[in-house]
């Protein structure tokens, strides 16, 4: 019984994860795109531009929703019933 509610916590988990994954992913794309309008956009003349304010902090946010996304997998793999897990 104890194992289910484990499982069930883990998979609401992963969903919400993965909701919010997808919406900050969202996010960053619509900020390129008014990035572009206002002349920050890639012209291709090889000019690198930074990430500052929200779109490093909505990069970092990505990386570690990633992160967990995957570390709740793994954990998820490795307490699923009928496997001896990795």
């Amino acid at each position: 019984m104890q194992q289910t509610t484990l499982t069930n916590a883990l998979q609401i988990i992963q969903i919400i994860i993965s909701i919010s994954l997808i919406v900050v992913i969202i996010l960053q794309a619509r900020g390129q795109g008014l990035g572009s309008l206002f002349g920050g956009g890639d012209s291709g003349m090889g000019i690198t531009k930074t990430r500052r304010g929200l779109e490093r902090t909505l990069f970092q946010i990505t990386i570690i929703l990633s992160a967990l996304f995957l570390l709740n997998a793994v954990i998820q793999l490795m307490i699923q019933p009928g496997t001896s897990g990795l």
